[in-house]
């Protein structure tokens, strides 16, 4: 894995292993195998793109790493602790594993300053001096300066989604998981977002595991990218992205991108057409 951002050799914690992990879900009927003996390893600080189609497990497979949902069978690791495993099925959720959804959740009612320094004031990290500077700082690295005192319904889509990344980060997590952060943005916006993700990413020591259908955004911005079969998940297809960090959107026009992007399509297309037919037949 090719690392080039700031302070890359601190990058020590956040390693993520899950190892063989089956989730079932109890039905009327038969159990619903949701994951299916899914192992990946995610490296300390690094970027894992998780791409698939809808209701394929994927954000099953986040939530248990989060400690939102057990698993069946299998073990979930970080740094050598286990979280979850069949003697243990739920992990206990922590701020060192912070969850920015897809349809977000910041408090309408508190500007952005106070949204971002709400976790550590309230948890007795910080105290609120220290958590206010601390905050106006990290806005400032996103892009945010000057919008402290608005509300989130003051801002655009974009800016709410960074000021959620910085609220996440304001715990000083060991790793960040995205349930399709940028779904509903538009195209122009979303562009914007991967770049100032990176820039964010470059400035902070973490680990990512991202979710996404989009693979242009999967290996734009992923050191890894694993492609998960259609329901139950487990990787079809993993893929080191050997574009160097860091990125900007000049890498869309290269050659190697395009390749990978060729490389990928046809796993993503099999797995797509799958659940598209499963549906029918479920319908």
């Amino acid at each position: 894995m090719d690392m080039h951002q700031p302070g890359a050799a601190a990058l020590t914690r956040g390693r993520i292993l899950i190892e063989d992990v089956v989730k079932t879900y109890p039905t009327e009927g038969a159990a619903v195998m949701a994951v299916d003996h899914c192992s990946l390893e995610i490296e300390a600080g690094e970027i894992c793109m998780i791409v698939g189609p809808s209701g394929c497990g994927k954000t099953t497979l986040l939530n248990a790493i989060a400690g939102f949902h057990a698993i069946t069978s299998g073990r979930i690791v970080m740094d050598g602790e286990t979280l979850c495993s069949a003697e243990k099925p739920k992990a206990e959720p922590g701020p060192d594993r912070i969850v920015v959804f897809q349809n977000g959740a910041l408090f309408p009612w508190k500007n952005n300053l106070e949204n971002v320094i709400f976790g550590p004031v309230m948890q007795g990290k910080l105290a609120r001096k220290q958590a206010i500077d601390k905050g106006r700082a990290m806005m400032a690295d996103a892009g945010l300066a000057g919008v402290e005192r608005n509300y989130p319904g003051e801002v655009s889509s974009g800016m709410r989604r960074r000021v959620e990344i910085v609220r996440a980060l304001m715990n000083d997590p060991k790793a960040l998981l995205l349930d399709e952060p940028y779904r509903a943005l538009d195209s122009l916006t979303k562009s914007v977002m991967h770049e100032a993700l990176l820039e964010i990413y470059y400035k902070n020591k973490v680990t990512i595991f991202f979710i996404t259908h989009d693979l242009e955004e999967a290996i734009f911005l992923g050191h890894k990218v694993a492609i998960m079969t259609t329901r139950p998940c487990r990787p079809k297809k993993v893929l080191t992205v050997d574009i160097a960090h860091p990125r900007d959107y000049s890498v869309l026009t290269t050659k190697r991108f395009r390749e990978l992007i060729e490389e990928t399509s046809e796993a993503v297309h099999e797995e797509a057409l799958k659940a598209f037919q499963a549906g029918e037949r479920e319908g």
